[in-house]
């Protein structure tokens, strides 16, 4: 009886295989679905604004990390990425008047957002 069944069972696995298995067609013209560059635009509103790099392999940058570049007041970037600096002691930073923990990452590194403003 068991051997029956298994024999009933690797039929079927057999056949649902050669069933599921996808046929070989001739490579045609498959037009890829454009991926849409990132438009949102921000403006500094920060005196002077340190664009940092987060240090090693961190993926979110700190207050003390090395500053690539500056924006200046007026400045427009654009960015559609954020990176979060969750702390358990309150906010991540201090910049621009206040207290964040979310990083707009920009050309060269990544800005706090609080110093920026959507456009």
């Amino acid at each position: 009886m068991k051997k029956m069944m298994l024999a009933a069972v690797v039929a079927a696995l057999t056949v649902s295989s050669t069933a599921a298995a996808p046929t070989m067609a001739a490579p045609s013209a498959v037009s890829t679905p454009s991926v849409k560059a990132c438009t949102k635009k921000w403006e500094v509103t920060g005196k002077k604004v340190a664009v940092r790099m987060p240090e090693d392999s961190k993926p979110v940058a700190s207050p003390d990390s090395p500053v690539v570049r500056y924006l200046h007041r007026g400045d427009v970037v654009t960015s559609c990425i954020e990176a979060l600096a969750r702390t358990w002691s309150g906010p991540a930073y201090r910049k621009c008047g206040r207290g964040g923990h979310v990083w707009r990452i920009v050309r060269g590194g990544q800005v706090p957002a609080t110093c920026l403003k959507r456009l």
